[in-house]
């Protein structure tokens, strides 16, 4: 059969539909894609643990899967109990807080009045008009609270499902994935499987012994520092760590605020200055180290798609764009006509001596062939 060659418009086209349509489906399928595209990831992480209690303690395939969902959720309730204890005290000293954050906005007041000429009573009438609308849409607000908590509850409880599937079917899914493929493409099929299974398990891996890093840098230095709940800003620091660029930005302002109402302006700076010092080390030193650069994104495009992710499945699409757009790296790397794009996505590569010796060598022999 005669192959058709379309005008490069014609593909323009076909592939901007085809984003277009893929973009629309995300949307529509949000409940169910994003909890399953989450556990795809959680399944990676455990599935040494489950291969190990099949073949060695000699289990069936669907409890190894099942005990190994349950050790994750032993160890997210641990996580979310200690952080819940650190929050009970931050909850106890709310009305000392509420009484210094008040005592702070006062001298904010006498401020503003002897700097910009503004008096206080005018300054409270624009405070006024301003709490009078926030309190107008109160009852939105608490709906959507409510309904964010709901949504939160079911992506956990289809999460944990999909993850048990995931696990006990594994092997259906990979004979599926080397026999929907022609032949001569089994082998290079079998190859990105496996190196999408072991890259994305380390980057899982790394994001957690990140995110465990993070939180006791943070939390050694804020005690350093004398800041108060150091602990709970430190866990904070570390689990909003997970969502680049953007998480460890509104820890930032958190951290700084609650020290600012608990200790001043002073205190508040240094925990800027400390906040930007360990992103600094995270960036430059944990970051390539723990997650290792196959999955690293350029920040162009890391940034993008987290703008992206958000806009389709908000805060689960901002931490599961960096992985997937870590899958789509390895398949254009592995797939002939897509390595510019495995390039694009990818950091810069420095030339070293050799690759410029071997470069120019290469060069000076084509220059003599030609001649």
């Amino acid at each position: 059969m005669k192959e058709i060659s379309l005008p490069f418009i014609a593909k323009l086209a076909l592939v901007l539909l085809c984003i277009l349509m893929l973009g629309y489906l995300a949307i529509l399928g949000k409940s169910l894609l994003a909890p399953l595209l989450f556990s795809l990831l959680m399944a990676f992480l455990l599935l040494p643990l489950a291969n190990f209690l099949e073949r060695k303690l000699k289990f069936k395939r669907s409890l190894a899967a099942i005990t190994s969902v349950i050790l994750m959720i032993a160890i997210l309730y641990g996580i979310l109990y200690f952080l819940g204890n650190q929050l009970t005290e931050l909850w106890a000293d709310w009305p000392l807080l509420v009484q210094q954050v008040t005592t702070a906005f006062h001298d904010i007041q006498s401020w503003v009045a002897k700097t910009f000429h503004i008096n206080e009573y005018k300054q409270k009438s624009y405070l006024t008009d301003g709490i009078e609308k926030s309190l107008a849409t109160s009852a939105v607000v608490i709906g959507t609270t409510l309904l964010t908590l709901s949504s939160s509850l079911l992506f956990l409880a289809f999460t944990l499902l999909f993850t048990f599937f995931i696990l006990n079917y594994r092997r259906l899914l990979f004979t599926f994935l080397s026999t929907v493929f022609a032949e001569e493409h089994k082998a290079k099929v079998n190859d990105i499987v496996r190196e999408i299974q072991r890259i994305i398990r380390r980057y899982v891996t790394g994001l957690f012994l990140q995110m465990l890093i993070v939180s006791l840098l943070m939390i050694i230095t804020l005690s350093l520092l004398g800041v108060k709940y150091a602990i709970l800003l430190g866990l904070i620091a570390g689990i909003f760590n997970i969502i680049p660029y953007l998480g460890i930005l509104t820890a930032l302002l958190i951290s700084a605020l609650i020290t600012f109402a608990t200790a001043g302006a002073s205190s508040a700076l240094f925990v800027i200055f400390a906040f930007i010092g360990v992103h600094t080390i995270d960036g430059n030193i944990l970051m390539p180290l723990v997650v290792g650069s196959k999955v690293k994104i350029n920040a162009l495009f890391a940034f993008i798609g987290i703008i992206v992710g958000e806009m389709i499945w908000g805060i689960s699409g901002m931490f599961l764009c960096i992985p997937y757009l870590a899958m789509l790296k390895i398949i254009f790397e592995k797939t002939d006509g897509l390595k510019p794009w495995s390039i694009l996505l990818g950091e810069e590569q420095k030339a070293t001596p050799r690759k410029r010796k071997v470069y120019r060598i290469t060069k000076k022999i084509k220059l003599e062939e030609a001649e």
